[in-house]
């Protein structure tokens, strides 16, 4: 696993995490990741196969950070530095309003980093951002998402189909008491 890159940008920290923008020397965790069965099953191919197609992966959130101010970040143990997921704010052409996204490595799931994580992006993405809403989707089948989406107080609103996607995809957007 990579270590952090010293020119890397931390964004946010939570008690156990680090979030960063991605960096050149994140390529084999995120060619790990993004081609791990569950990340392909639930979330689908993002055209990573190689090293290469990794950093062009990472040039794409970079630019994402330049163009919206905020994107997908490496998300890291702070204790062991190392990279455990990928998680952010994504603002999609086909979506009104930003919404939160979270991939973490199987090795690292049902320790509550998802959770922990997303509960401060969320924060950082209303009060930093100034975003509001904050939306989400999921697949259909994406029980152990849908479950997290509503620990943080969003609920289900509708089925969409996302521009160039032939699957359906559940909309989450914040309950009424949230």
């Amino acid at each position: 696993m990579a270590m952090r890159d010293a020119n890397e940008k931390t964004i946010l920290e939570t008690e156990r995490l680090i979030f960063a923008e991605a960096a050149f020397a994140d390529a084999p965790f995120i060619l790990d990741l993004l081609t791990q069965p569950s990340f392909l099953k639930y979330i689908g191919s993002r055209g990573v196969g190689d090293l290469e197609t990794a950093l062009d992966y990472i040039r794409d959130l970079q630019l994402q950070y330049r163009i919206n101010g905020y994107g997908s970040y490496v998300v890291r143990l702070k204790d062991q530095d190392i990279p455990i997921g990928i998680s952010g704010l994504i603002k999609r052409d086909s979506l009104d309003h930003a919404d939160i996204g979270f991939a973490y490595h199987p090795d690292y799931w049902r320790q509550g980093y998802a959770l922990e994580g997303a509960e401060a992006l969320l924060q950082y993405g209303r009060d930093k951002l100034g975003l509001d809403p904050i939306i989400a989707i999921t697949s259909p089948d994406n029980t152990a998402s849908q479950k997290l989406l509503l620990k943080l107080g969003l609920v289900f609103d509708r089925t969409i189909t996302m521009a160039g996607k032939a699957d359906e995809t559940w909309l989450y957007v914040p309950s009424i008491e949230s």
